[in-house]
């Protein structure tokens, strides 16, 4: 059957909207055809409740048919037809939504009903399924069912995904059900508004007003009128989501003929929805009942459905939980065997409880045996004393009760816990998970909390990998290369992520078009044959990661996949390709830093709890932060959603925050330590430091630290004394032989070689970390960290501060050691630079004032060949920058070059310097020439602003210059509109005719602009005034350049525009403008230094690694690096800035030094948020329910063995009064009292 549905399904289920023509041609409904006469009714009823005149004329006609049967049965006299009732139903005044209804056979096939639940009505895939058994007709519901139904049972399905089926009739508990699903539906919030679905399953003989529903063509919506007055009534309820109206062909009976049991079998067997591994739980709830419900709870057990008993509702319920709770397990037992007198005193007590609890019940015998059958399966019931225990815990009796059945077929050797765990991971219940699992009696190993890892990381469930984490499994066992690819496999459609995945493998595959910059996912599947990322291989998640990360780091996973880089040209493409096709043997090669892998994984995927518990795992907290910071940071650009666009942002942020703060526990901890921190070269991380991720990040909050400021600081003075004063730097400068004396501080010796001199030719692991004290970051004096180092030791071990691995430079003399610790200190070099480029401009503006004269025989100024020479210096510095310093490729280099601001401007001067020169080598083209040299000086001279951006005072303000710039072209946007309207509109206005064209541009653009600055020509305007100008009328003068006259009878119209034209730009926009400053200088001003100190970074690194002579001298330190790089082949130290290898001790004593400082941070951060008041609440609240709960537990235990005590005195009692009677020793002289059955209640 279950085939045939699926069949049906794919073919006729795939509809959408309100097309439901096609339902009639398979859903069917029943009318009874054959009349059955009811011997009550004398002949005017057939026993499906219908009259005979109702029937057709061929079943009347059948007179021995009627007349040979005695009982009606639905399968043999009723026909089925093309269904008539179904579409959308409207409650009358009673709802704003509409709910779906569909009239349908008692035998349509469960599969079919359930596909056009989820397909056509959209209904969400369960995640468990409550069946409310019982608890129907006019009885009143107590009040503690009332809340067991509302605060239990509908708010834990809420937080499941759940379904719960009634009789969906307004009476009783399907009401209660109704009205609980209503309320917990207008509190929750709109991501969990559908998740609870109250679905009616109820006999359409039954209902009332169906008329209303019936239409062939379907109902779009049929309105629905419900009857409060008659007490018989059976009307549907509308809070309700869906109605599935089961037809018998009876008409007035309850029951739906077995089909609800049918549709709740096919149910759990389907797989929950994103987790294969286990089925949808199916659970019925008793409440009350009667005693013809005893065989719905005796088939329904033996298919394994696990059922939930609520004593004390009454009825079958009160029944069960008397037997359940009151007969010994043991007597049970003993009751299989044959001819045991202990079973047949079970069958009496049961048949005892039967008279109590049914005694009008005339087929007793019958309730006997279905009880004993019950209660052999009693392991698939659980009893739940709801007046007793209260609403709060039933989410946790739910799933006790689910799987208490799923132990019942679980396999020998599987964890009897397993399927209780999957089910808590499937409704992400992490406390019932805490509180009922892991427990000290339960011990779970890796392969039992393997595959509900992967069902908590693919699902987003970080509470329960959290859980999993502090309960020992083993992250390194689990996460292979295989594993990672396979969660990188589970990415939504739809993200960014997942849109870059497959983006790179198409281009891997080989098949991508020319432009690749939007691929969906629907032209991935078509093209390439394949479903959405299955083929995904850590080649494309490497790809996607440089692609993020840029030229921060190394590429990732590189040596896993066994290449040396993941170049982007086809031969690599398809050695890539080959290589992932191949066996993969790396699959199964452990992930060497899981925790990083999966941080990587959950940030690229914007999930925030999660990868903040993976960075609370990870090393290297503060650079792992930043990593996340600039993931996260890039992908926010490729977003088009404005709301995930703002969500990434926002994680970003927050682990920029976590950076700063992690980094200034740090720094409070142990200065040095956490200088060597920023500096120190990460293998996890591709190589990069925390200062070069910082920088990619656009970490302006984390470079701002103090921390951060003070190593830059120290980086920037070098040797010199930090609060040296810059006219002695100066002064020095011209008069290098001061140096030599007091006039400057330099740091002592022994502060800038901590630890190094006592062991000279020791290696660094044998040294402790403090050795890496940041106060010996950049000493200049003997070792040779500089360019002009001799001897120096591989590039691969860079020696920022001095260390060595095994070769320790000769001690250089005074003179020496003290000239290079003036003359390469990183300030020295800004010094120098500012100087020499004061010079510089001074020398351009006398040439071009002075010197610069047309091209003759006598040649060019001495003054001019300097300035030629000097330019040709500063050339060589940018070809040195773009070239020659760093690791990266020079497409790399060149690309990072132009993204900087001042090297644009640079160029641009450059450029122009370059087309002067040349244009002012002929004579026709020198005045060109010269306009282009002029402008060039003032690109020149701009470039300044560049250079005092060190400034602390004008930083800042450089800043806010910048940010207002930008509203300065806004400005001019509006000024352009006015200024074009006016100046157009006066020129025609005021004169009539004009053929000059360089005149027209003047009056309609510059005219207008001098108007807002008061220069207004009133004589030309105004015609009342006398105008000097000659003029003429004649066509032909104007035409040949003459000044034309102006018209005389539109000047009111004049006068009247220049008054609108001031009152806008003077009074309007020039206001605007200074708003728009103001509001920008506000907002800018608080984070100003912000953004200064993270600009200062940039300038410390830049005169960091330039040569220390400025241009024009700057040619020696050229021509001795080319002498040292090309011809002696000694390569740079300067090649990586801010760079330090540690290895061994070094680097395990600061990565342990590290996580003890962040552990004290994420304590420190526990204690706060735990200190809060909300906090407190919620810890006493949670200690007060589980007092609560210790003490009903204790109650329970303590009335039961009390009940058992009593039953075993009762019956001891019993057997010494039998014995005496019998033996005839004793006899009462009065009959014995009568018991009270206080135990029975």
């Amino acid at each position: 059957m279950r085939d045939a549905g699926r069949r049906d399904d794919g073919d006729n289920i795939n509809k959408s909207g309100k097309d439901q023509s096609w339902i009639p041609k398979i859903i069917k409904k029943r009318v009874c055809t054959t009349f059955v006469e009811d011997s009550l009714s004398n002949g005017a009823l057939c026993q499906c409740g219908g009259e005979r005149d109702a029937h057709g004329s061929v079943a009347l006609g059948d007179y021995f048919s009627t007349a040979i049967v005695n009982r009606w049965d639905s399968a043999q006299h009723s026909s089925e037809y093309p269904t008539d009732a179904f579409g959308e139903l409207q409650f009358a005044g009673a709802s704003r939504r509409h709910s779906h209804f569909l009239r349908l056979s008692w035998d349509t096939p469960p599969s079919l009903v359930y596909a056009l639940m989820r397909n056509q009505w959209g209904l969400p895939a369960p995640n468990l399924v409550v069946s409310i058994v019982g608890g129907e007709g006019r009885t009143k519901v107590k009040t503690w069912v009332r809340e067991v139904l509302r605060q239990g049972l509908v708010k834990a399905s809420q937080s499941t995904g759940a379904w719960i089926l009634t009789e969906g009739l307004r009476e009783g508990a399907c009401r209660c059900v109704g009205e609980a699903v209503r309320d917990h539906a207008t509190a929750a919030s709109s991501v969990s508004l559908n998740r609870v679905v109250a679905l009616g399953i109820a006999p359409w003989g039954l209902v009332d007003n169906k008329e209303t529903l019936v239409n062939r063509e379907g109902s779009f919506p049929a309105k629905y009128y419900v009857k409060n007055t008659s007490r018989d009534s059976h009307c549907l309820d509308n809070n309700h989501q869906a109605f599935l109206l089961v037809d018998d062909g009876s008409v007035g009976r309850r029951g739906e003929t077995g089909f609800r049991a049918k549709l709740e079998d096919f149910i759990s067997h389907q797989p929950i929805c994103g987790s294969g591994s286990i089925d949808i739980p199916v659970l019925c709830m008793l409440i009350s009942g009667d005693a013809g419900m005893l065989e719905r709870v005796d088939l329904s057990l033996k298919s394994s459905m696990p059922w939930l008993v609520l004593a004390g509702s009454g009825g079958l319920a009160d029944f069960l939980s008397d037997i359940l709770d009151n007969l010994s397990p043991a007597a049970a037992a003993q009751s299989s065997g044959e001819g045991d007198g202990d079973g047949v005193d079970l069958k009496d007590k049961v048949a005892e409880r039967v008279k109590k609890h049914f005694p009008a019940e005339k087929e007793a015998d019958k309730l006997v045996e279905r009880a004993l059958s019950i209660y052999q399966m009693r392991g698939l019931i659980t009893v739940y004393h709801g007046e007793q225990e209260g609403p709060n815990d039933f989410d946790t009796v739910l799933l006790k009760t689910l799987v208490g059945a799923s132990k019942h077929h679980a396999s020998v050797d599987a964890n009897p816990y397993n399927e209780e765990l999957k089910l808590a991971v499937t409704w992400n219940r992490v406390d019932i998970a805490k509180s009922e699992l892991f427990i000290e009696d339960i011990h779970w190993t890796y392969e039992d909390l393997k595959d509900s890892m992967t069902d908590a990381l693919i699902n987003d469930k970080p509470q329960f990998v959290r859980l999993f984490t502090e309960n020992g499994f083993n992250i390194l066992d689990y996460l292979t290369y295989g594993r990672l690819e396979s969660l990188y496999a589970s990415v939504a459609e739809g993200t960014v992520l997942y849109h870059l995945l497959q983006r790179h493998l198409v281009e891997r595959l080989g098949t991508a078009p020319s432009n690749q910059q939007d691929l969906p996912s629907i032209w991935v599947a078509e093209n390439l044959q394949i479903g959405p990322v299955t083929e995904i291989s850590l080649f494309e998640v490497a790809r996607v990661l440089e692609l993020l990360m840029g030229d921060v780091c190394q590429p990732f996973y590189c040596d896993a996949l066994g290449f040396e880089d993941l170049s982007s040209n086809r031969g690599a493409l398809r050695r890539a390709s080959k290589r992932v096709r191949g066996e993969c043997s790396y699959q199964e090669e452990r992930c060497l830093s899981p925790w990083t892998s999966l941080f990587i994984w959950a940030v690229m995927q914007n999930s925030s709890e999660m990868a903040t518990f993976f960075w609370e795992m990870a090393g290297e907290s503060v650079l792992s932060a930043l990593s996340g910071c600039k993931i996260l940071r890039e992908m926010s650009k490729l977003e088009e959603e404005m709301e995930n666009k703002l969500s990434m942002k926002e994680l970003a942020q927050r682990f920029e925050n976590l950076a700063h703060d992690m980094f200034s526990s740090c720094y409070r901890s142990n200065e040095s330590r956490s200088f060597t921190l920023l500096i120190r070269k990460s293998t996890v991380w591709g190589g990069t430091t925390c200062l070069q991720m910082g920088m990619g990040a656009d970490a302006r909050l984390f470079f701002s630290h103090d921390g951060v400021q003070s190593l830059l600081s120290q980086i920037w003075w070098g040797d010199i004394e930090r609060h040296t004063d810059v006219w002695k730097l100066v002064l020095t400068f011209f008069c290098p032989v001061l140096c030599y004396t007091n006039l400057i501080s330099f740091r002592k010796q022994e502060d800038r070689h901590q630890g190094q001199d006592e062991k000279p030719y020791e290696d660094d692991t044998g040294k402790d970390i403090d050795s890496l004290d940041g106060q010996a970051v950049f000493s200049f004096s003997d070792n040779p960290i500089d360019d002009d180092a001799q001897g120096s030791p591989p590039p691969r071990t860079p020696t920022i501060k001095g260390r060595r691995v095994s070769y320790r430079a000769p001690k250089r003399p005074f003179i020496v050691s003290r000239l290079r610790q003036f003359w390469f200190a990183p300030v020295t070099t800004f010094l120098s630079n500012v100087v020499m480029y004061f010079l510089f401009l001074l020398l351009f503006a006398w040439v071009l004032l002075v010197d610069f004269k047309p091209p003759s025989s006598s040649g060019l100024a001495l003054t001019e060949y300097v300035l030629y020479f000097w330019v040709f210096t500063i050339v060589c510095e940018e070809i040195r920058e773009i070239f020659f310093l760093g690791t990266m490729s020079w497409r790399q280099r060149t690309r990072v070059y132009i993204d900087d601001l001042w090297n644009k401007c640079d160029l641009i001067a450059i450029g122009l310097f370059i087309t002067g020169v040349i244009c002012r080598m002929f004579t026709w083209s020198y005045g060109f020439g010269r306009d282009v040299m002029c402008v060039d000086y003032m690109v020149f001279t701009v470039r300044l602003i560049h250079i005092f951006a060190i400034h602390k005072q004008l930083g800042p303000k450089i800043i806010i210059v910048g940010k207002m710039m930008k509203d300065i072209f806004f400005f001019l946007f509006f000024l352009m509109v006015w200024l074009m309207a006016y100046g157009v509109a006066n020129q025609a206005l005021l004169y009539s005719y004009d053929a000059s064209l360089e005149r027209i541009l003047r009056r309609v653009f510059y005219r207008p602009y001098l108007h807002i600055f008061g220069q207004i020509p009133v004589e030309e305007m105004d015609v009342g005034k006398e105008w000097d100008m000659p003029c003429t009328d004649n066509m032909t003068l104007i035409e040949s350049g003459q000044e034309p006259c102006r018209t005389l009878h539109s000047n009111w119209l004049v006068v009247i525009l220049l008054v609108v034209y001031l009152l806008v730009t003077n009074i309007l926009l020039i206001n605007l403008l200074i708003a728009m400053f103001s509001s920008t200088f506000s907002e800018v001003q608080a984070n100003s230094d912000i953004y200064w100190k993270f600009q200062r970074y940039t300038l410390v690194v830049q005169y960091h690694s330039r040569p220390s002579l400025a241009p024009p001298f700057i040619i020696l330190s050229h021509l001795n690096l080319f002498i040292k790089r090309v011809i002696r082949k000694v390569p740079s130290i300067k090649i990586q800035h801010f760079v330090l290898e540690l290895k061994g001790k070094d680097a395990n004593q600061l990565k342990t030094w590290e996580t003890i400082q962040k552990e004290d941070f994420l304590t420190a951060q526990n204690k706060i948020q735990k200190s809060s008041d909300s906090q407190r609440l919620k810890r006493m609240s949670v200690k007060v329910d589980g007092v609560f709960k210790h003490m009903t537990e204790s109650r329970d235990d303590v009335e039961h063995r009390l009940r058992a005590l009593e039953n075993e005195m009762r019956e001891n009692f019993s057997w010494i009064v039998d014995t005496l009677a019998q033996s005839g020793t004793f006899k009462p002289p009065r009959p014995p009292p009568t018991s009270r059955r206080t135990h029975d209640h």
